[in-house]
């Protein structure tokens, strides 16, 4: 059986992990608000894959945007920086690395959640929380460069005037 965790605000499920898969790959599939991304970042050891399965995301691959739906697949190769935005209230996403290992990562930082349902909203992480997750993600290969995604999106709409 697979065990639901919370992570910053996010409803996460392991299907295979390191230990499953003889360290090759790590599948997990996510629940996420709109608002809830992490920040921008890029991964020194393991290229991902992300696969809508509801919702509409957008994500930042290096300097290209590519808008998915259910169905859409992106990958999203080691070294390169990106990020992703939810643009509908939520996004359900399958999320492949390969080789494993980050699924560590994420579990540290999780708690066991209350069944398949999502947290309570979590708000933006604390100072002392965003220097956690720099720590524990900086040991597994990801550093963090920049604000999640939405943020960087409603800044460009804001300074195009856009209100909605």
């Amino acid at each position: 059986m697979v065990a639901n965790e919370w992570h910053m605000g996010a409803l996460m499920r392991w299907h295979v992990t390191g230990k499953d898969s003889g360290d090759q790959l790590a599948l997990g599939e996510v629940v996420v608000r709109r608002g809830g991304e992490p920040p921008m970042h890029v991964h020194a050891r393991e290229d991902e894959v992300w696969f809508v399965i509801e919702g509409d995301v957008t994500f930042q691959r290096g300097p290209e945007r590519i808008e998915a739906q259910a169905g859409d697949a992106v990958v999203l190769p080691r070294g390169v920086v990106h990020g992703f935005a939810v643009r509908t209230q939520t996004a359900r996403i399958l999320h492949m690395y390969t080789p494993s290992g980050i699924e560590q990562a994420f579990r540290e930082l999780s708690t066991a959640a209350a069944g398949p349902v999502l947290p309570p909203p979590a708000g933006p992480p604390s100072p002392e929380m965003l220097a956690t997750l720099e720590e524990t993600y900086g040991r597994y290969g990801v550093t963090f460069v920049g604000p999640p995604l939405g943020l960087l999106l409603a800044r460009e709409r804001e300074s195009a005037g856009v209100t909605s």
